[in-house]
Formats: C-alpha cells, structure tokens, sequence
C-alpha cells in the first residue's frame, strides 16, 4: 500500500515537471502569443466599438495638428514596446533611441479602467484611426483626448530648447526689447550644492505647482509661483536659478532694471514674456535701495502681485537679495513672495558635499581639523571654497589644508573687526520652506569673545599637523592662501 502511495506521488511530481518544462517552452514560443491573440480577438467580437478617424491633413492640404500631437503621444506609450512591429529611429542625442509607429501598426492604450485601439492607417493619406468600446465612450472620450494634449505639452515642453532673453535700451527696440540666446548653463538639481532635503522640499514644491492649474483656477488665483533667494554673494542663487530653469524647461526672462525707463515701460516688458516660463530680477534689495531709481517702488510691486504680472499662465517669478533685513516688509508679503530660500555661507556639511563633488572625497584625516574651525565660527562662501578646490584639484589634500589656511585667516579678521565695533554682529537664519517663516538670534559679544580666545588658544596649542610652508611649497605661490575679498566680505553682513 505504501509502496503504491509513493508510485503514484513519484508519478505526480514527474508530471508536474514535465508540465512546468512544457510551459516554459511555449511561453517562449509563438504558440502562446498565438493564443493570446486569438482569445483577445475573440473578445473584441463580443463588443460594440466606435471608430474614430484623425488625418494628418484638413482641407486644402493644411496639417492637422491634432494627428501630430496624436501621433507623439503614441510614440510615448510603453505599449509601443509590445507591438508586433515597431520602427527604430535616432533621436536628438547620440544616445537616443525611438520607438516610432509602423504602417497598419495597432497600438492599446489604457485610460480610466477602459481599452483603446490605435491603428496607424497608410493609404494615401496618412490617418490614426481610434477604436474604442461604445459603452465607454461617453465616459472617457473627452477626458482621454485632453489627457493626449497634456501629455503632449509636456514632451514637447521638455524637448525644447531653453532660452535666455534679456532686454535691451529704449532705443533699440526695432525688433522687440527682448534678445535670446541659447541657455547652455550645466547646473542641475543635482549639480547644486544644497541641505538634500531643503533641495528635496523645494523640488517637490515645483512639481505640485506644474500639476496644480485646475486647482489655482478653482480658487482664483493666477497659476503662478514665486521665489526670494537671498544671501551673501557666492552662495549659489544664480546658479540656483539655472538649475530651475533645467529642471522646469521654462525660458528664462532677466529683467535688467537699469534699462527700463518707467513702470509703464516695465508693464510693456512684461507682456512680451511668453507663458511657461522664468521671470527673474536679481539684486533687488541693491536697487531698491539706491536713491535714484527710474522704475517706482509701486510699479515693482505691481510687477510682482499687480493686474500685469497675471498677463500670462504658469509662470514662476525668482527675486534675488544679499540681505532683506532694510526692505521695506510689503515688498517680500506673502502674495508677492510665496517662498523665501536663504543661501547662507558654507558650513561643515557644505564643504563636505564640496570635497565629494570637487574632489571626490568622501571622508579625509583633514576633516575633523576644517569642521573645528567652522564650529568658532569661521565661514567662506561656497565660490570661494569651490574656486581653492578647482584649483587644488590634483592634489585634494593641498586643496583642503589650503581651505583650512583661508578659513582660519577669514575667522581672525572677522573676530577682530567685530570686536572693533566696526561691523555689526550677523545673526542666523533658517527656512521653512513651506511656511517660509523665519527665526533670529541675535549675536552675544560675550559669546565672540570666547570664540576669540578659543580660537588663539587652539592656534598655540596646535601640534605641527598643518605645514603651512609646505602648502606654500605645493602652490609655489608666495601667498598660497585665498585671502577673500574684506570689503566684498563685509558688505554681506546682515
């Protein structure tokens, strides 16, 4: 009895292999797509459809600009991967590859739980003929068709070329105030020396605003968005900017204040920007602030919230400042400015990322030496670091002990120009990006003073673990050690 019970069980598990090798075989054969084909055929008979022609011209040989944006959204599907027959072409790049329509070829799309037929029709005019279910019909025709121009919007937003415009004098206005030029600047999102979530938050802050029409419409507001960087200089805002325009593919549109001749002629300027795009003043708080100014400080704000800044759809505006601190506060309210980025000087994170991205390194014996001076309080700014990193780029451990030669150089004069009384102490700032609200604390002279005398006690008692001779030697330069600019320095201080 047991011996029949193991038979049979032997005689199970061999047909169940063989029935698994069997299987593996034909789904790597054409009898199974054959199958498939076959039932699915046998499905469509059971249902109704309507059809749906799009030609590539109209009357009179005009083209049909519904079949071309028709015919790039096919050309998207990932069901083009599964068609039977599929053209490969080129693209733009050398290493772009695109999966291009056939003749007779038919594509299936799913939209909203329903499925549709695409067939590229070769007669002798080019057609796209749409097959879909007439119980569906009325559900989703419309939506699905909208749904192809913002799919096609986007493909072709992103393929396009970004331009820098810039406006030029009064005089010159015979072929329009705007001059382009193509916008070629490398910077990305994530070229961009910035806190990753700081970097994380803003992304995604820019991806719910392109999502967002519908939703601004609903409450009505314009679809627009706006930014305030502002910091010392060398800390990344124009660099920042370029990664935006990158990563949004929006034109960038510079407002170059000085020549503008009024507000009527900055609304002017205004109106030939074109949707989609970047609308940037940099230095704001620098001419805001200068006594003679031809634009008035009504005819900015009315650039930023008024009736002509609503002269267009989905537009982002970025303001520029060093610092925000003498503004008059109605000019960053909330309306005119939506979020406000503060670009500080470098920190010990910061120069982290600069050493992985500029060096390659990830960690180094120099480290804990550069992260104990900028815990006293020693700051450079991110170009300036950047620039001693560049130049310092074959030997990494030359470029981080020549940061450490600036570091402790920039924290002395600093020191001693507070405790001078010469400049104001520059308190810290940080951001919430989504309220964008910010804190202050103020500066403690008692606290300088011990920084101070940290910093002399740290210098005395230092072993020779730096030598600064030998730097010099590497550089062969007689002063190897950057020595930042004092009136640029201090002219960002808070």
């Amino acid at each position: 009895m047991v011996m029949m019970l193991l038979a049979n069980l032997t005689g199970i598990v061999i047909s169940i292999f063989i029935g698994y090798i069997v299987f593996r075989f034909l789904s790597k054969s054409s009898l199974i797509h054959f199958l498939k084909k076959w039932w699915r055929s046998l499905e469509e008979k059971c249902y109704v459809y309507q059809f749906y022609k799009v030609p590539k011209f109209k009357e009179h040989m005009q083209e049909n600009q519904l079949y071309r944006k028709v015919y790039v959204y096919l050309n998207s599907l990932p069901g083009m991967e599964d068609s039977d027959f599929t053209n490969l072409y080129s693209g733009n790049k050398s290493t772009e590859i695109n999966l291009v329509l056939d003749s007779n070829q038919v594509v299936l799309d799913d939209f909203l739980g329903a499925r549709l037929y695409w067939m590229n029709e070769e007669t002798s005019s080019r057609s796209l003929i749409l097959k879909i279910r007439k119980k569906d019909k009325r559900r989703i025709l419309v939506p699905y068709l909208q749904h192809i121009h913002t799919v096609f919007d986007d493909i072709e937003q992103k393929r396009k070329e970004v331009r820098l415009f810039v406006n030029v004098e009064t005089e010159l206005q015979r072929n329009g105030r705007w001059r382009s030029i193509p916008f070629t600047h490398p910077a990305t999102m994530d070229t961009v020396v910035m806190d990753t979530d700081l970097k994380n938050k803003i992304k995604s802050d820019l991806e719910n605003f392109l999502k967002s029409k519908q939703y601004y419409h609903r409450l009505g507001r314009v679809w627009k968005r706006s930014y305030l960087l502002y910091g010392p200089s060398g800390t990344g805002k124009s660099t920042f900017i370029a990664a935006i325009a990158k990563f949004l593919h929006y034109d960038v549109y510079e407002f170059d204040l000085n020549k503008i001749a009024d507000d009527s002629d900055l609304k002017f300027l205004m109106l030939q920007t074109s949707n989609k795009s970047l609308i940037v003043i940099e230095d704001l708080d620098r001419y805001l602030n200068a006594k003679s100014t031809t634009v008035s400080f009504p005819g900015i704000s009315n650039f930023m919230d008024g009736i002509f800044s609503c002269c267009g759809e989905e537009r982002v505006m970025v303001f520029t400042m060093n610092s925000k601190e003498n503004l008059d506060p109605t000019i960053i309210r909330p309306g005119r400015v939506d979020v406000h980025i503060h670009f500080p000087l470098c920190d010990f994170s910061g120069f982290k990322i600069l050493a992985s991205s500029h060096l390659g390194l990830k960690d180094h014996k120099l480290f804990p030496q550069v992260e104990e001076i900028f815990q006293i309080g020693a700051s450079l700014s991110p170009a300036e670091i950047g620039e001693i990193m560049i130049s310092n780029r074959t030997s990494p451990n030359r470029a981080i002990k020549t940061v450490i030669s600036a570091l402790h150089s920039n924290n002395a004069s600093r020191v001693a120009r507070r405790l001078s009384g010469s400049v104001s102490g520059r308190g810290s700032e940080e951001l919430d990006c989504k309220s964008g609200l910010f804190g202050r604390e103020n500066t403690n002279p008692m606290k300088e003073f011990k920084n101070l005398y940290g910093f002399l006690r740290n210098k005395s008692s230092r072993k020779a673990s730096i030598d600064f001779d030998a730097v010099e030697r590497e550089n062969q330069n007689p002063n190897p050690n950057p020595d930042p600019d004092p009136n640029s320095n201090s002219s960002h201080q808070s």
